[in-house]
């Protein structure tokens, strides 16, 4: 299987209203995300590529804006967890690009959520 990634970047708020009004994550705050996806194929296409790196363009459009310098509750129509943003961003690639493998979602250096069917 080959397979390649790309990385996008865009900075966010979001408030996670559900959980109790002490924890952190309740309060409005904000994060510099990074959206990874992969894409995969058995065999390269024709140029030798699982696909050029240049037709992901529409996604990284979509994220600045969509996405960028916005607040997360107000884009989403599910709770703006990392989690959420991966399937999100999972579902969009994949009508797209039929390659597309799993898309992970980072809101600090140290936290990464994944979704992969």
């Amino acid at each position: 299987m080959y397979r390649i990634t790309k990385e996008f970047h865009f900075s966010a708020s979001h408030q996670l209203t559900h959980l109790p009004e002490d924890h952190q994550c309740a309060r409005m705050h904000g994060h510099n995300y990074v959206v990874v996806v992969e894409l995969a194929r058995r065999e390269l296409n024709a140029d030798g590529f699982v696909r050029d790196y240049h037709e992901l363009k529409p996604l990284k459009t979509y994220i600045d804006d969509e996405f960028d310098h916005r607040h997360l509750n107000n884009v989403l129509n599910v709770v703006s967890t990392a989690e959420n943003l991966a399937r999100h961003f999972f579902d969009w690639c994949a009508a797209r690009w039929p390659e597309t493998a799993s898309v992970k979602v980072s809101e600090t250096h140290k936290t990464w959520a994944e979704y992969r069917p």
